[in-house]
């Protein structure tokens, strides 16, 4: 089947978009545990990318699960699916002339690296949003901590499911440490560079 297919060329290309635009596209991925603050930041980045007439997306957990990745469980084989999907709409989106900001908890390390495979390196900021466990439980937005540990949610990555931190991630944000207008503003310093046309 997949000898049948054969992608088409389109006239107006990713460079085109990319010039009307006035500004690079890529993908800043924000990982870290249920509550660490990854939607928030993501959220306050992209409002400031805005307010600089970048034109971007947002793509969240909660969000995705309820649309395109309805049909997956939270089991590791449709994680690592949940991902590869996202991973692809978001190169879609690069592809587009958009910066994209992708809040995930993206457990896994080789996920996030098929991600980095999926955008190319050069498309790809990893954002790790460094909260506690502890500091997550307690801020417990939406109730899935004490769910869990009551039984009722199975596979809650830091309870009953692993969670592999980046080692080497562009940029690390310890929300304990610093404010959230810090965090945005040390994500905006970081890409500036990244969105500048050469």
């Amino acid at each position: 089947m997949k000898e049948n297919i054969i992608p088409h060329s389109y006239q107006v290309s990713k460079k085109d978009r990319t010039n009307s635009n006035n500004h690079n596209s890529f993908l800043i991925w924000f990982t870290g545990l249920s509550g660490s603050g990854k939607s928030t930041i993501a959220n306050l980045v992209e409002k400031a990318l805005h307010d600089l007439n970048v034109k971007t997306y947002s793509l969240d957990g909660d969000n995705i699960r309820k649309g395109i990745n309805n049909d997956l469980s939270f089991s590791p084989e449709d994680r690592t699916e949940n991902i590869r999907r996202i991973a692809e709409t978001a190169n879609l989106m690069i592809d587009a002339g958009l910066v994209v900001c992708a809040a995930f908890v993206s457990p896994y390390k080789k996920d996030r690296e098929n991600i980095r495979t999926i955008v190319k390196d050069v498309n790809f900021v990893e954002v790790y949003i460094n909260t506690s466990l502890e500091e997550c439980e307690r801020r417990d937005v939406k109730g899935l901590y004490k769910k869990a540990r009551a039984g009722e949610i199975k596979n809650m990555t830091g309870i009953s499911a692993p969670y592999e931190a980046p080692e080497s991630p562009d940029l690390e944000i310890k929300t304990e440490d610093e404010s959230i207008e810090l965090s945005v503003k040390r994500i905006i310093d970081f890409i500036t560079p990244k969105l500048q046309l050469k």
